[in-house]
């Protein structure tokens, strides 16, 4: 799995950071998946190797401008560039409505592709296809606030010791088993996909939590899980000095669910505008949040910065890729063609 920072400041961009965004893929595949869309978002966007003609799913965790606003920008200009494919948003309530209202007062009214939307908020929402399953799992915050976590699923490939256990004869069968079907043999007897296909890999997971004060929230689901994308608004001491009343994470707060979790890996985001990214004389330093949290987490802590890309391999691996290198070609061309604008 693949996946790219956006955006990695909490409640307004910075010089250095725009608010949140959060693009992940299957490894080298086009298509891909977007978790929040503060505003700005479709700029960070020319910068990657995504477009919005494989956009396949928005996630929005909850909704604060600086995880939505973005979102009627990407909308449009996917119709500008001749999307035709659906696209579903995932999304607690008011999200659809903030979409329709902008729609209605902007001239918006007619989309050359469908929206689809489904509530988070809603008992077990799940967003599901051929690639990914994705479950919504509900956070600590002053609005209704979401974790998203992806679950892989991967290629499956027949077990012949187990067909030929089960007297299944080499032919069309095999095939029906290897695209999920059950089949019946000539004695009768019926033999289902998952006696007799494995997962070519183990399936890779990964959390990303929206706004939340309570990170061990998610230590049910975070059995299994690969990494936890999570906010890390504030240090202790400066969580402190402003007071529970926001609530937001800090960095120890995300560690000790980490380490009880017993995470592999852990990537600290959404970081207040009083961290700086680079070091000034009497101000605080982003590095301060990776050493909290490594006081309480022994495990691989990467700290998010925008449009920096890493690679979960199959193996459990966390790597580092360097994709900053050259624009989004297919994006750069749909947003420099001349398109015919709606109709007044």
């Amino acid at each position: 799995m693949r996946f790219t920072f956006l955006g990695t400041s909490a409640g307004v961009p910075t010089r250095q950071r725009n608010v949140s965004g959060f693009a992940l893929s299957i490894d080298d595949q086009r298509d891909w998946y977007l978790v929040d869309c503060g505003e700005g978002t479709q700029h960070r966007l020319l910068q990657s190797r995504h477009s919005l003609a494989r956009l396949r799913a928005v996630f929005i965790s909850h909704v604060h401008g600086d995880h939505c606003y973005g979102l009627p920008g990407i909308i449009a200009s996917a119709n500008m560039s001749g999307r035709t494919q659906p696209l579903t948003i995932c999304a607690p309530d008011g999200i659809q409505q903030f979409v329709e209202a902008v729609r209605l007062h902007t001239d918006l009214h007619t989309l050359r592709y469908p929206l689809h939307f489904v509530r988070s908020d809603q008992q077990s929402a799940v967003y599901e296809d051929e690639h990914l399953r994705v479950s919504a799992h509900a956070l600590s915050h002053r609005v209704p606030s979401f974790a998203y976590r992806f679950e892989e699923k991967p290629p499956h490939t027949l077990n012949q010791e187990k067909l030929s256990a089960l007297q299944v004869p080499r032919g069309p069968l095999w095939g029906e088993l290897q695209h999920g079907h059950s089949v019946t043999l000539d004695d009768g007897q019926s033999i289902h996909p998952e006696q007799v296909c494995e997962a070519s890999w183990k399936a890779r997971t990964v959390m990303v939590g929206g706004d939340n004060d309570q990170p061990d929230l998610l230590l049910s689901a975070l059995k299994n899980t690969d990494l936890l994308v999570h906010e890390a608004t504030f240090t202790e001491d400066i969580l402190a000095q402003v007071g529970p009343q926001y609530m937001h994470s800090t960095a120890a707060m995300l560690a000790k669910t980490a380490a009880s979790a017993k995470l592999p890996h852990l990537a600290l985001t959404h970081f207040s505008q009083r961290y700086r990214e680079l070091p000034s004389p009497g101000k605080r330093h982003v590095d301060e949040l990776r050493t909290e949290a490594a006081q309480h987490y022994s495990g691989n802590i990467v700290l998010a910065k925008d449009l920096d890309s890493y690679q979960l391999t199959r193996d459990g691996a966390l790597e580092k890729l360097d994709e900053k290198a050259g624009l989004n070609k297919e994006s750069v061309k749909n947003n420099e063609r001349e398109i015919p604008q709606q109709s007044a």
